[in-house]
């Protein structure tokens, strides 16, 4: 094992090898995001999930703390990960936290930025990783703070300190965490690297109260996580050349940045810039920076802007490549379960329209999601919670991947997991059994690739590799008619929700059923790419061709669609 480093004085950013190219565009990438911790371990022979012979009833408690999964495990899994059709990989942060706690299994309270946590491997292991990965022409994504670091020092007294508005000054620093108050700071004592280790790095301004308050949200602790002042220089200098080592000696292929909307912008803005000038000083053209941002289109568009219709201004700093799309999570599950009516899917794309110069392109800048590790909008619960429709599960995953954006999946939502409970770590569950598994079980691993819905997102993304404008097209929501007279967008929930992406010549038409009964709606078509005569074929199979017809001044196609079916349509 390398010796620690203490110093970024002591780092080299020199590519340890031939360094893997950036894909050309992102969208041509199917995102997995797992939890390292959660994922997988390198132990052998587990047996797989059964619901009948599984052990069931977990402890609670178990939920909240490390389970065993590690790097080793990810590399053994790979070709579980790359026969869904994923060609990235997202991982939690691996970097190490404080030894003591127990609690920090999501990797968000780092203690050491060079180093990896040792519960997850060594720092072999995580260049062994992305070997493999780049070996199967897999790209690996790493889940970054810049935001905060973990419970590493205290305020006097050890007690907890609350955000003060009314008296913005710094708290009295207390104390730095270490095993022994008598010696030296120690590999688990403190930060690191040692720039860290001054209190002036911090802003001390107590925990966070009001989430709403933007000053109190920027400048607060994440509870007890300890804010970083990265408006100072020095500490923005630590945290560039730290994650830039990353890309030196691991070969990573982008970042995920942690709490965006916490950060200043223009801080914000200055780490993507610099890490992606480095980036393609050593040959990654494409080096891939998206955010976590809770917020609406119009927040969200503030931190990208690249293709904005508003000229930017001193008081904004467009610095991310891309942002996960809150907007789209907030609505798709209640849209594709038929809570709501499409409308209000429909309307968020129509705001590309006055936000984006190119809408078309606007898909660039979004990371899609439907099952995710935070829980914003509904708290503690996947999207197959209490749901007994697997096939809902493959409507809301083939959307992602037929619709704008950059597909993302969250590990376990290809098997099914249901979790939901009063805390977070119900959506967080083992996928190799551990004492966390799922369907409240031990001791069985769930890397089942004969499942159903494993089986059917991976045959949406082969669709989806060989069709570009499944990628790069347009998206236009489309009328649907039931008796092929009355042509109009759909209002209930329990409809044929259709759209088609449109790039140059080419029309792919996706229809879905968000209905559990048969259904035979009729859906426009453009009337120049797929005039009536022509035929259409189902992509997806089993060999489905259906005749365009002319309707008065419109083609339309009639879809017969089975309960929670989806087709994928083009010109024979």
């Amino acid at each position: 094992m390398a010796n620690k480093i203490t110093s970024v004085k002591d780092l080299d950013f020199t590519p340890r090898g031939e360094v893997f190219s950036s894909p050309r565009d992102w969208r041509d990438a199917f995102i997995y995001f797992l939890l390292v911790d959660r994922f997988n371990n390198n132990q052998q022979g587990l047996p797989a999930y059964d619901p009948v012979s599984a052990p069931k009833g977990r402890d609670s408690e178990q939920g909240r703390v490390f389970q065993g999964g590690n790097l080793k495990g990810i590399i053994r899994r790979l070709d579980y990960i790359r026969g869904l059709g994923a060609n990235a990989i997202w991982l939690s942060p691996v970097f190490k936290n404080r030894q003591e706690k127990n609690d920090t299994y999501h990797g968000y309270g780092i203690q050491d930025f060079l180093e990896v946590d040792p519960r997850f491997g060594i720092r072999e292991d995580m260049q062994e990783l992305v070997r493999q990965a780049h070996k199967k022409n897999m790209y690996v994504i790493l889940d970054i703070i810049l935001n905060h670091t973990g419970d590493n020092w205290a305020y006097p007294g050890d007690f907890p300190y609350y955000f003060r508005k009314d008296e913005p000054v710094p708290f009295d620093f207390g104390f730095w965490r270490k095993a022994n108050p008598e010696k030296e700071f120690q590999k688990d004592d403190a930060v690191w690297p040692e720039e860290l280790q001054h209190p002036e790095c911090y802003k001390r301004r107590g925990q966070i109260r009001n989430w709403s308050d933007t000053d109190e949200a920027i400048n607060g602790d994440f509870l007890s996580l300890k804010e970083l002042d990265i408006n100072s220089p020095a500490v923005l200098d630590v945290l560039i050349k730290a994650y830039k080592y990353w890309i030196a000696i691991a070969d990573i292929d982008g970042f995920r940045v942690d709490t965006v909307k916490h950060m200043e912008d223009s801080t914000t803005a200055l780490f993507c810039n610099a890490v992606r000038e480095y980036a393609k000083r050593i040959g990654k053209q494409n080096f891939f920076i998206f955010g976590e941002i809770v917020g609406d289109d119009l927040t969200i568009q503030s931190y990208i802007g690249r293709n904005s219709r508003i000229e930017g201004t001193n008081e904004r700093f467009p610095s991310l490549d891309a942002a996960l799309d809150f907007p789209l999570y907030f609505v798709l599950e209640e849209a594709v379960k038929g809570f709501i009516g499409p409308s209000a899917l429909r309307n968020r794309y129509e705001q590309f329209k006055t936000l984006y110069a190119d809408h078309g392109e606007a898909g660039r800048y979004f990371v899609t999601f439907v099952d995710n590790h935070d829980q914003m909008s509904r708290p503690y619960r996947r999207f197959m919670h209490g749901n007994s429709y697997p096939r809902q599960a493959v409507l809301a995953m083939g959307y992602l991947l037929t619709s704008q954006g950059v597909p993302c999946i969250y590990y376990g939502t290809e098997q099914g997991f249901d979790g939901g409970g009063n805390n977070d770590s119900y959506v967080r569950e083992c996928m190799f059994g551990g004492r966390w598994g799922a369907f409240d079980s031990t001791g069985r691993h769930f890397f089942n690739q004969k499942h159903q819905i494993y089986q059917c997102i991976a045959k949406i993304a082969v669709v989806r590799q060989g069709e570009p404008a499944l990628r790069y097209g347009r998206q236009y929501f489309r009328e649907i008619s039931g008796n092929g007279i009355d042509f109009g967008h759909p209002l209930d929930g329990n409809c044929t929700l259709a759209y088609s992406r449109i790039l140059d010549s080419t029309e792919v038409l996706v229809a879905m059923n968000l209905d559990i009964n048969f259904r035979n709606d009729f859906v426009t078509v453009d009337t120049n790419l797929t005039p009536s005569g022509c035929e259409m074929v189902n992509l997806l199979g089993p060999e489905k061709r259906l005749a365009v017809e002319q309707i008065g001044s419109r083609s339309a196609v009639r879809i017969p669609l089975d309960g929670h079916e989806m087709v994928i349509l083009k010109r024979s």
